[in-house]
C-alpha cells in the first residue's frame, strides 16, 4: 500500500477538523494541540497549495496520456515549488520506472503515484526524527545557528515561549556578542517569555556561554537556548568559533549540545539549501527550523532539505504570532499540500 493510501483516511479526518473551524462550528481554542497544528498547517501552506496543486490539477486536464511532454511539464512545476533540481531529476526517474513497471498510461491514475513518490523522498531511507532530543538529567542545551536576518532571535523567543508554556524553566544565553543590538534583543525576549537570561556585549562568545551555563546549572534550568553569530562570509572563523563553543558546552554538560538547530528562511528558497550545506560542513547540525513557510509558494523546500542535506525539519514557522512556530509533522504537511486533491 502506498503512502497516499496510508494517509488518505487521516487526511480526510484533518480536513473535517479544518472545515468545522472554518464554518465556526468549533473554536480553534477548543481543539487539542494536535488539531490546532492541523489548522495552522492548513493556513500556513495555503500559498504553496494554491500554486502547486492547481498546476498539478491543470496538468492532469491538459494531458490525458503519460508522454515525454507531460514529464517535462511536471518537472517544471516541481522545480518551481522549490523541491530542488537534483531532487526533481531523481524523482522523475523514479516516477518513469514506476509508471513503466505498473503499466500506467492514463494521467488520472498518476496523482496518487506522484504524491506517493514525493513523500517517499521524506520518509524513506535513514530514520530521521523530528523530535527534540531532551536530556535525561540536567538542562537540555539547544544551540541555534544560522545567518543574520533569518529570524534566529525571534525563533529562540518563540521556542522559549513554547517551553515556558509547557512548564519548563527556560534560559536564554546571548552568544551573538558583537552584532549591534543582538544582546538586548534577546534579553527582551527573555523578559517577554519569563525566561532566565545571561549575556554580555563585545566579548568572547565562548566565555559568555561558559558563564551562562554556570548560571543555568545553579538556577536548575530545564531548557537552555543559545544564540550564536550569523556570519557565514568567513567560514573558517565561524567554524573555529563554533568548535570552541561546542567544547565549552561539552565540558560543562555531558553530551551537550543536545541539539544544534539551523534556522533557514523558507522564502530564500535554494539559497536556504546552500546555507544548510555550508553549515553542515562546519558544525554538527541535528535539525532545521524553517521560518516564514507561510510567506512562500515554495513549500517544497521541506523535501529539498531532506533530500539534499539529509537533515530533519524539527519546527516550521507558519505565521508571525508567538504560537505560530509548530513542531514539524509529515502527516500535517501532506495534508496541508494535498488536501485540495482529495
Amino acid at each position: 500500500m502506498g503512502l497516499f493510501q496510508k494517509f488518505k483516511e487521516k487526511i480526510l479526518g484533518k480536513k473535517e477538523i479544518v472545515e468545522k473551524v472554518e464554518e465556526k462550528e468549533v473554536k480553534i481554542e477548543e481543539l487539542t494541540e494536535k488539531e490546532q497544528d492541523t489548522v495552522k498547517y492548513d493556513k500556513g501552506l495555503e500559498k504553496t497549495r494554491k500554486e502547486f496543486v492547481s498546476e498539478l490539477t491543470l496538468l492532469g486536464h491538459r494531458f490525458t496520456k503519460v508522454t515525454d511532454e507531460y514529464y517535462e511539464e511536471l518537472e517544471r512545476i516541481l522545480i518551481k515549488a522549490d523541491i530542488g533540481v537534483n531532487t526533481v531529476f531523481k524523482f522523475i526517474d523514479r516516477l518513469r520506472d514506476r509508471v513503466k513497471h505498473e503499466n500506467i498510461t492514463d494521467t488520472n491514475f498518476l496523482t496518487e503515484v506522484i504524491v506517493d513518490e514525493l513523500f517517499m523522498i521524506y520518509v524513506e531511507g535513514e530514520s530521521l526524527t523530528d523530535k527534540i532530543n531532551i536530556a535525561e538529567e540536567g538542562p537540555t542545551v539547544i544551540l541555534m545557528v544560522g545567518v543574520n536576518g533569518v529570524g534566529k532571535t525571534t525563533t529562540i523567543g518563540k521556542l522559549a515561549n513554547k517551553y515556558h508554556k509547557e512548564g519548563k524553566k527556560v534560559m536564554l544565553i546571548a552568544g551573538d556578542t558583537f552584532r549591534a543590538g543582538a544582546v538586548p534583543q534577546l534579553k527582551e525576549w527573555a523578559e517577554r517569555t519569563d525566561s532566565l537570561f545571561y549575556g554580555r556585549e563585545n566579548t568572547d562568545p565562548a566565555g559568555v556561554i561558559y558563564d551562562g551555563l554556570v548560571m543555568a546549572k545553579e538556577e536548575k534550568a530545564d531548557i537552555v537556548l543559545i544564540d550564536t553569530a550569523g556570519r557565514l562570509q568567513n567560514k573558517v572563523n565561524l567554524m573555529n568559533e563554533l568548535e570552541k563553543i561546542n567544547k565549552v558546552i561539552g565540558k560543562h554538560i555531558s553530551n551537550a549540545p543536545h541539539e544544534t538547530l539551523l534556522i533557514i528562511d523558507a522564502t530564500t528558497g535554494q539559497n536556504g539549501i546552500s546555507q544548510a550545506e555550508a553549515f553542515k560542513d562546519i558544525t554538527n547540525i541535528t535539525g532545521i527550523v524553517l521560518t516564514k513557510l507561510d510567506g512562500t509558494a515554495k513549500g517544497g523546500i521541506v523535501l529539498a532539505i531532506k533530500e539534499t542535506v539529509g537533515l530533519p525539519v524539527k519546527f516550521i514557522g507558519l505565521g508571525e504570532g508567538m504560537e505560530d512556530l509548530r513542531p514539524f509533522d509529515i502527516e500535517d504537511y501532506i495534508y496541508g499540500l494535498f488536501k485540495d486533491m482529495m
